[in-house]
């Protein structure tokens, strides 16, 4: 691009830190390249997470006092037409598992070139390898350092030995837990304590409803302990989707706490993108979704409120098919839902195991009037939007089954053992929101579970 400036433009590369025109914005694990045409600049190392406000205040204090030649410039240049850039590119992590064809066994002595990683078909420079292996962390290759740079410098973070490596998430989603199964549910917690939280892993809890508990995380197994007996179940029976008030979308109630469990677990995996280098384990424990159950249910309900003796006969009426068809769609808004809460699972490398207290289920309880058609329905809808979760963020879902002990140990042995891997995405393309990932071992006889994709963080809006 042809530049108008009468000065040339200075090319900047930091690591750790951007300014531009004269701001100051941070990004941790990240490589920025900015143009300025401004004479003057105050370029920072890295900071500690506790100073980033003592060098922004520093910095500032630095520009005021070279005076105000630099913002005449820069408003200049924006009469001029004459843009800054900035583009940054994230360190991108994903964690792998390798296992020997042969035994299952883990293998814990991979060499750097003997892993590969690849999006989109092209093969990407590795920038740091992490191992877990036993719970304990061990960096095979560190992230590269940032480069000196001249101005304020800021001594290295000291390196702290957090043999910890795993961390846990348990959402509960207690508005899609019927209050039947809260004794489950807390047996459930009881034995995570024994056979998946150890001492030494940090875990926190997040639920979407009455139980009201949201706790930070935490290395303090009492924590948990006492949270249990506040674990309460309050979804929607049947009976009150099948009776309660119908919208262009569906049951209104049923949408609206579906609505809650999906933006809190959206905002969790937001939050779990700045815990950087671990694999963290969201467990999550709800009886699944479903936008549109219990069809016939419903169709008799409404011709009983309409005062119509044959349900079959609403199928004719324009105003109840135009209704049907909207909530027709129901299932592609499920869809829609779950693709969003997946990808934003995969950008904060986390992997969600799905758990369905219900365990295995024979059919439904006795004082449910429903039909078993719809019913069946129901729970196969509702058990697949759970095996999505756990599949598309490469978990398990552990859904119609009753041994959770087996399961729970499944889950401690995947998150005890694995790799870390980083690299710069060499396809600078903005618009490619979602890559293809493949990793790949060059040792034969090695089986590697991974994941297959991840999205980039949605483009800002515009400034205020």
């Amino acid at each position: 691009m042809r530049n108008t400036s009468d000065a040339p433009p200075r090319i900047d590369k930091h690591a750790g830190s951007a300014s531009l025109g004269g701001s100051l914005a941070s990004r941790q694990g990240s490589t920025v390249w900015s143009v300025r045409s401004a004479d003057r600049q105050c370029p920072i190392a890295r900071a500690p997470r506790g100073r980033g406000r003592l060098v922004a205040v520093a910095c500032l204090a630095v520009l005021v006092t070279s005076g105000s030649g630099s913002s005449r410039d820069r408003l200049l240049a924006q009469e001029q037409g004459r843009p800054d850039f900035r583009v940054s590119v994230d360190l991108i992590t994903t964690d792998m598992i390798p296992r020997d064809q042969k035994n299952d066994q883990f293998i814990a002595d991979l060499k750097p070139e003997e892993i590969e990683i690849f999006e989109d078909g092209v093969k990407q420079k590795i920038a740091s390898i992490e191992l877990v292996h036993g719970g304990r962390a061990y960096s095979v290759i560190a992230p590269p350092p940032a480069p000196v740079q001249e101005g304020i410098i800021l001594p290295r973070n000291k390196p702290t030995n957090d043999t910890a490596g795993r961390v846990f998430l348990i959402f509960i989603d207690d508005l899609h837990l019927d209050f039947r199964q809260t004794p489950r549910t807390r047996k459930l917690l009881q034995d995570m304590l024994k056979n998946l939280i150890h001492d030494g892993d940090m875990f926190g809890i997040t639920t979407t409803g009455t139980s009201s508990l949201s706790i930070q995380l935490t290395y303090d197994r009492q924590v948990l302990e006492s949270a249990v007996a506040r674990i309460t179940g309050n979804a929607l029976k049947p009976k009150e989707i099948i009776e309660g008030g119908q919208g262009s979308n569906g049951p209104t109630e049923l949408r609206h706490r579906a609505h809650v469990a999906f933006s809190t677990a959206y905002d969790l995996m937001k939050n779990l993108e700045k815990l950087q280098n671990r694999r963290k384990a969201v467990i999550y424990i709800s009886s699944g979704y479903d936008f549109n159950p219990f069809e016939k249910g419903r169709l008799e309900e409404t011709a009983r409120r309409w005062h119509v003796d044959n349900a079959d006969d609403l199928q004719s009426d324009p105003f109840y098919r135009q209704q049907s068809s909207s909530q027709a769609l129901a299932e592609s808004d499920l869809v829609r839902e779950l693709a969003e809460l997946t990808r934003a699972a995969n950008r904060a490398n986390a992997t969600l195991y799905t758990i369905d207290p219900r365990g295995l289920v024979a059919g439904q309880d006795i004082d449910e009037e429903v039909d078993i058609q719809d019913w069946n329905e129901y729970l196969r809808e509702s058990q697949d939007s759970l095996r999505v979760l756990a599949e598309e963020t490469g978990g398990i879902a552990v859904v119609n089954q009753n041994d959770f002990n087996k399961a729970l140990k499944k889950i401690d042995n995947e998150t005890s053992d694995y790799y870390v891997v980083g690299y710069y995405s060499s396809n600078p393309d903005p618009l490619k929101r979602t890559r293809k990932l493949d990793v790949r071992v060059t040792r034969p006889n090695i089986n590697v579970t991974a994941r297959t994709s991840y999205t980039l963080r949605p483009l800002p809006g515009p400034p205020r």
